[in-house]
């Protein structure tokens, strides 16, 4: 799949938002990406997941986890095409945590997939979590890049489907703050504000 047909697709799903966004990560945005609205359609998650398995379908992947909530569904379609675990981490006490009686064996090659990378806090704290329980990271995977600028060199496979540059602001420098114009807190980690 070419970027322009992904791009297509999250606009068909009405999953592209504009307007004054408060990310998980606490900057301001114009834009907001709601894969949710795309994942709700089985045939979209399937051709997604397909596309980024594919990437990584040289590797012997034992597990493929996502974090909640964002990560789960694209996580698990990724898993069936390479015939892998499928796991998710959510937050327990603030911090990424493996529950309801999942477990990373010691030396399983874990892929990381993400629907989101705004600044890879939540992919930081996944590869951390893998780290203490001894599995080995093979890869990051994700549907959209959204970074302002690339990271560090990684030590493992990244892959990508859709690289979009889209402004953040911290809340202090905001210009839709300043402008008053209503701020909307999308996802999961808070009741959503402002949304119909």
């Amino acid at each position: 799949m070419s970027e322009e047909e992904i791009l297509q697709i999250f606009q068909r799903c009405g999953a592209l938002l504009e307007g004054h966004f408060e990310l998980s990560s606490g900057l301001h945005s114009n834009k907001y990406l709601q894969c949710a609205l795309v994942l709700q359609y089985p045939k979209y998650a399937f051709l997604l997941a397909e596309a980024l398995a594919q990437r990584f379908s040289q590797q012997k992947i034992d597990v493929v986890i996502g974090p909640a909530l964002g990560g789960i569904i694209i996580a698990y379609e990724v898993a069936k095409f390479l015939n892998a675990r499928a796991l998710f981490a959510e937050r327990e006490q603030g911090k990424m945590a493996l529950r309801r009686g999942f477990e990373i064996n010691e030396g399983e090659k874990v892929l990381i997939i993400e629907d989101v990378i705004t600044t890879g806090g939540s992919v930081k704290e996944l590869i951390d979590l893998l780290r203490e329980r001894k599995g080995e990271v093979a890869g990051l995977g994700a549907i959209v890049d959204r970074r302002p600028q690339p990271s560090d060199k990684q030590s493992f496979q990244y892959e990508y489907l859709l690289k979009l540059r889209i402004k953040t602001f911290s809340p202090s420098d905001c210009p839709l703050c300043k402008q008053n114009i209503p701020l909307v807190k999308p996802g999961s980690k808070g009741k959503e504000r402002g949304l119909p």
